[in-house]
This record gives structure tokens, C-alpha cells and sequence, in this order.
């Protein structure tokens, strides 16, 4: 069975969504690996998007041999241009992280960002990307804790939105707070070699607060999210409306603040 058929990805692929991943890089997404990346390690990426962080990542093992799958194609004919752009090779797939196109040990690192949250069954995920991974090698996951994101001024159109935001992705059978489950999944995947830690993103400046703001603004009113709060009966379009106003009045103040929590595993296969 493909993932797509029994996983539903609460954000879907609407520019909105895009905009964000658009600014991931392996320096503000993967710091905690970067350290162990050398020339000519074999890297699969899971759940790669435009493949900002696989670039970035296939520059760092260069002349290894990089791939990344998305369930999904729409992301990924930007992500081909990204690669063509950087003038490093990369294979973009469609692909099933519950069933991987590849055969046991086929990579010296498999890396995967956000993902785990959104999938019904992350332990067998875990299962999955260990299989390919050659002993030694490393898999590297990263996911936040929306329960841990904090946020200045206080706006009762965010609070709603964080709730919001948590029974959508609940009802999708998926896991908001990923971030301080990860380690606990990988115990029960079996996977005991672990080094777990937390990094942040926070968006404070100007510039951070317009972009992340009018993100989730449009994300609350045209994407993926929106038409699975409304068909949930979770929301209306009017409550949707504002908590877009919400976010952009946190963009629009001069002392606005956000953080938000990821948790980090890297695990030794």
C-alpha cells in the first residue's frame, strides 16, 4: 500500500506551504548532521519537498550519490531545478517511506526532516529507513513540538490556530508534538544507538516576521489544512479568517517574537 493511500499530510503542497520550506537549508534544518557528512557518502532523502535541504546536503557529500522522495510529485520539479541550479546531482522519486524503492544498506546516511509528525505509524517509518541504511551509517530525523511553540504578544487568533493546528493533525491520525516522541519511537523500532538533542527557529526581525506570518496567513485561508479543518467541521471559514488577521497582526508587531522547539535524533545503525 502507498503511503499516500493511508498517511494524509495536514499541510499539503499550496505555495503558501511551499514558501516555507523554500527557506530550509541544511544549516537552519540539519545542523545536528552536518558534522558527520564527509565526500562521498550515499544519502537518501526522505520526504525531500523542493529539495532545499537535499541540495544543500548533496553539496556537503559530493561525489556520493543523493537521492530524495516526496509522496507527493508537485514539489519535486522545483526541487529538480534547485539541483540543475546548485550544478549538483541529485534523483528526485516519488517514493513510500513505508516501502522504500531501494534494497538493504544502500545508504551511508538517511536523513529526514518533518516527517515523521505526519505519518500514521513512525516506528515502522523508523524500521524502514534503518533497513536502508548500511551498518555504521547514520539516520537522522528531525520534527518539531507544536505544543512546545511559544510566541510574543499574546493573541487569542494564535491560540485558536494552535488548537486548531493539533485536532486537524489528530484527526489525521498524525502527531503534532512529534518532537519529544522521537526517541521514544525509535526505542520501540529497536533502534538503541541514539543521540537525541533540540535546536530551534525563531523568527523575530522584521523580514522573519512578514515571511512566517503571511505563511501561515495564507495557510490558514488557501491550503490543505484549511480544507481539512472545514471538512472535519473542525473550523469555519470565517474562524479561518481570523486566525490569518492573527497571524499577520503578530507580523505587523514591531516587538513580535516566535520560537519554536524541534527535537533531533541522530541514531547509529
Amino acid at each position: 500500500m502507498q503511503a499516500e493511500d493511508v498517511d494524509t499530510y495536514t499541510h499539503g503542497h499550496a505555495d503558501a506551504v511551499l514558501q516555507s520550506h523554500r527557506w530550509r537549508t541544511a544549516e537552519n534544518s540539519a545542523g545536528y548532521l552536518l558534522p558527520h557528512l564527509r565526500p562521498g557518502l550515499d544519502l537518501l532523502d526522505v520526504g525531500c519537498g523542493p529539495g532545499t535541504i537535499t541540495v544543500d546536503l548533496a553539496r556537503r557529500v559530493a561525489p556520493g550519490r543523493v537521492v530524495g522522495l516526496d509522496v507527493s510529485p508537485d514539489p519535486l520539479g522545483e526541487a529538480r531545478a534547485a539541483a540543475e541550479r546548485a550544478g549538483v546531482p541529485v534523483t528526485f522519486a516519488v517514493g513510500d517511506v513505508y516501502a522504500l524503492d531501494a534494497g538493504d544498506g544502500s545508504f551511508d546516511v538517511v536523513h529526514a526532516h518533518q516527517v515523521l509528525q505526519h505519518l500514521t505509524d513512525p516506528v515502522a517509518a523508523l524500521r524502514e529507513m534503518a533497513r536502508v541504511c548500511r551498518p555504521g551509517g547514520l539516520l537522522a530525523v528531525r520534527d518539531v513540538d507544536y505544543a512546545a511553540v511559544t510566541w510574543f504578544p499574546a493573541d487569542a487568533g494564535l491560540d485558536r490556530w494552535l488548537d486548531l493546528y493539533s485536532r486537524v493533525a489528530r484527526r489525521n491520525a498524525a502527531e503534532p508534538d512529534a518532537g519529544r516522541r522521537l526517541l521514544s519511537w525509535a526505542h520501540a523500532a529497536g533502534l538503541r544507538e541514539v543521540t537525541a538533542t533540540t535546536s530551534a527557529w525563531c523568527y523575530a526581525t522584521p523580514a522573519e516576521r512578514e515571511w512566517w506570518g503571511a505563511s501561515w496567513a495564507g495557510r490558514a485561508t488557501a491550503s490543505a489544512f484549511a480544507d481539512q479543518a472545514v471538512a472535519y467541521g473542525l473550523a469555519t471559514p470565517g474562524g479561518l479568517e481570523e486566525i490569518a488577521a492573527a497571524w499577520l497582526r503578530w507580523a505587523a508587531a514591531d516587538d513580535g517574537w516566535l520560537g519554536m522547539l524541534h527535537g533531533e535524533l541522530l541514531i547509529r545503525v
